[in-house]
């Protein structure tokens, strides 16, 4: 049996308590959650920003209506 038996691993994370002490352990495992949670927040944000807008989210470019001079008339709504 090798290091990696899951009697291993209990005894490793009971003198990693005790050494460490409870306390310490719990705040250092709520400290790598709250990365965790901060890196998928920051990729999540970065997915948003750089998404284009869809079909429906865009306006449609219209060309105002001029004249035959070459003045602009009004501005074409749709």
């Amino acid at each position: 049996m090798g290091f990696g038996s899951p009697i291993h691993w209990l005894i490793f994370a009971v003198l990693a308590i005790l050494v460490l002490g409870g306390g310490r352990f719990s705040n250092m495992m709520g400290d790598v959650a709250k990365g965790i949670k901060q890196f998928k927040k920051g990729m999540a944000e970065e997915d948003e920003a750089s998404r284009p807008p869809s079909r429906i989210d865009a306006k449609p470019v219209v060309d105002p209506v001029v004249d035959r001079d070459g003045n602009r008339v009004r501005d074409s709504e749709i």
